[in-house]
């Protein structure tokens, strides 16, 4: 349940975490949160030692990795590998998901991204990377190119080893276009946050909207970067 649902330690503390846990195991017995931890961890080392052995069947991977910066100023890279097994399903797996300290450059890049295929087995079975228009991305897909190419472990001499985001280059384009009518979002953006900052504006809002005979809708500023 922790892990499936990402709940903190403490929840083994809660009371009505254990009654319900007794209720459906009358031998429960309350643990602590380090205990919790422990078995969380004990978890994902067994889960990783299938994927890992999953992996070794496998012929060719692909990547997909991106980097973002989350509400504590903390930067996050994720890496996630696509595969088709034995059975021809398509697979996706997260591999890694962790902190990564300034600066972001391309050698910072492709040195955490060649540490994760070499843990999890594939540095010779990467057949592709996806990531975004970023220009240290770029540095980082050459440098790890000219590695992959010694080893000879690219298709096509790592023609199309590195694949930039379609969701990514949409996204330039809409803003863009955007661009062009710039006094009107700005103008947008502003009046709606003018009136979600009150609870009695945005009352006041959807009473006019009635008036009007419109359907009244929850009012949310755009996010540029998706």
């Amino acid at each position: 349940m922790i892990l499936y649902h990402e709940y903190p330690f403490m929840l083994v503390d809660h009371v009505v975490f254990n009654k319900f846990m007794k209720a459906c195991t009358p031998h429960w017995e309350r643990i602590s949160r380090a205990t919790a931890k422990n078995l969380c961890i004990a978890t994902y080392e067994s889960e990783k030692k299938k994927l890992k052995t999953l992996l070794s069947r496998v012929h060719k991977v692909n990547i997909t990795t991106d980097l973002w910066t989350s509400c504590q100023q903390i930067c996050y890279m994720v890496v996630t590998c696509h595969f088709i097994d034995f059975d021809w399903n398509l697979n996706r797996r997260v591999l890694n998901f962790c902190n990564i300290p300034p600066p972001h450059t391309g050698r910072v890049i492709s040195d955490a991204l060649d540490k994760c295929f070499r843990d999890w087995g594939i540095d010779n079975k990467i057949g592709s990377i996806t990531v975004d228009n970023a220009s240290a991305n770029d540095s980082a897909l050459r440098l790890l190119r000219k590695v992959f190419n010694m080893r000879k472990a690219l298709l096509v001499e790592g023609k199309l080893f590195h694949v930039r985001c379609c969701a990514h280059i949409t996204n330039l384009m809409v803003q863009d276009g955007l661009g062009q009518i710039e006094p009107i979002v700005k103008s947008n953006r502003s009046e709606i946050k003018y009136l979600v900052a009150s609870e009695g504006r945005v009352l006041k809002f959807s009473e006019h909207a009635k008036n009007l005979q419109l359907f009244p809708k929850k009012l949310f500023l755009d996010v540029s970067t998706r």
